[in-house]
């Protein structure tokens, strides 16, 4: 199952969408969880932990720094106002 999940960070893929997100999520969670859909006694659970999961799979993303990139490169280019 989890074979499916792609690399999501740049520059892997230069543009992560909110559904490549809860995609990734939605397999991680049946991954964990051994249920491809679950019973309707745990529909909520279950969606709740692939809210979760993509909740901080977005704030990962958003927060990697990642070494190489053009974004990393061009504040570390900046040149610095002196004291």
């Amino acid at each position: 199952m989890c074979r499916s999940i792609k690399t999501l960070r740049p520059p892997t893929t230069p543009e992560v969408t909110d559904e490549d997100i809860r995609a990734a999520a939605l397999q991680y969670v049946r991954k964990v969880s051994g249920f491809r859909a679950p019973a309707a006694h745990n529909r909520e659970v279950f969606d709740q932990a692939v809210d979760t999961v993509a909740a901080a799979t977005r704030h990962l993303l958003d927060n990697l720094q990642v070494r190489g990139s053009s974004a990393h490169r061009t504040t570390q280019l900046q040149p610095q106002s002196p004291p």
